[in-house]
């Protein structure tokens, strides 16, 4: 699958996530080999806007730079309150354009509002930033993100279980999805209130280092699909950070659906899910052991494989 979305919840820059799935998928760029990094979502610290974002930025460069002699093209843009118009017209530019595109870590809730109030201030379209995204996924471009970035791309923010009072409203790129960033299994029971809330969201607990990548669309028929690979990353083996990563000592990706079960994926599982535009039509199946099951029975399916599924529908 070329997917378009990846989500994920990473410690430290683990190779097989950060490799295969982001500097590779740049390399292989049709139009460019180039990543754009954004870390808008890093905080204020003393009154500094930058501290914070460079150190975000700080936390890939050395990573991405490793790559540089192959041709791979790396750059973050910053968000400042002194920004000019034709900065943020670059920003528009590259965020169309680039192979790669990765929302960085942080607050959230700020990066959110920093991305949509660019468009509202420069271009008076508070939109605009989430429609850039969307056209690169109708273009087949990836766009990636980490930690909050990831919160940022899927329907919701997380925090959304319990906070009705402010705009929690994600950018949508993983399609009814919500997820728990840096998630440990004490806390599934956030995931359990999640899911009880937004019925229509599938809600998977991201623990260190593990992901969602994904890709969406409508078929002829009218009904929306979607396919999610789950990732898992055992690469990194930096001793001192063996505590802070989970999958290294055995965690999948946890799930809780609307009706309270619970379920936990393995690298390289799928899901596959058919959904008509209002929600009235809601099918699910997933792979466990390399059977495919029924999502609401658990039960093994009639159809063989998700390319069935989704020609059958």
């Amino acid at each position: 699958m070329r997917g378009t979305s990846l989500v994920y919840s990473s410690h430290n820059r683990s190779p097989y996530l950060h490799d295969h799935f982001i500097a590779q998928r740049a390399l292989r760029g049709r139009e460019n080999k180039r990543i754009l990094f954004l870390p808008m979502s890093g905080m204020l610290r003393n009154g500094d806007e930058m501290e914070r974002q460079d150190y975000e930025w700080g936390t890939f460069k050395w990573f991405f730079r490793q790559y540089e002699r192959y041709g791979l093209e790396c750059f973050p843009f910053f968000y400042t309150s002194g920004l000019r118009h034709e900065d943020v017209q670059k920003l528009w530019y590259w965020l169309a354009t680039s192979e790669v595109v990765i929302l960085g870590g942080g607050h959230s809730q700020l990066g959110l509002s920093r991305y949509k109030e660019l468009g509202a201030k420069f271009d008076g379209e508070w939109g605009k930033f989430g429609r850039i995204l969307h056209e690169r996924r109708e273009r087949g471009l990836l766009t990636c993100g980490f930690s909050a970035g990831a919160d940022q791309l899927c329907e919701w923010l997380f925090r959304k279980r319990w906070d009705d009072h402010s705009d929690t409203s994600g950018f949508g790129l993983v399609r009814n999805t919500m997820v728990s960033m840096h998630h440990e299994p004490s806390r599934n029971d956030e995931l359990a209130e999640a899911a009880h809330k937004m019925r229509h969201n599938m809600v998977f607990g991201l623990p260190n280092d593990s992901g969602l990548y994904s890709d969406h669309g409508v078929l002829s028929s009218g009904l929306h699909w979607q396919v999610i690979e789950f990732v898992i990353d055992g690469s990194w083996d930096l001793p001192s950070d063996g505590w802070h990563i989970k999958t290294r000592h055995g965690a999948k990706i946890d799930h809780v659906s609307a009706d309270g079960w619970h379920w936990s994926f393995s690298g390289g599982d799928y899901m596959v899910r058919i959904q008509s535009g209002d929600g009235s039509f809601n099918q699910a199946w997933m792979t466990s052991g390399g059977r495919l099951l029924h999502y609401w029975t658990r039960e093994p399916s009639r159809y063989h494989s998700i390319e069935e599924v989704l020609a059958s529908h």
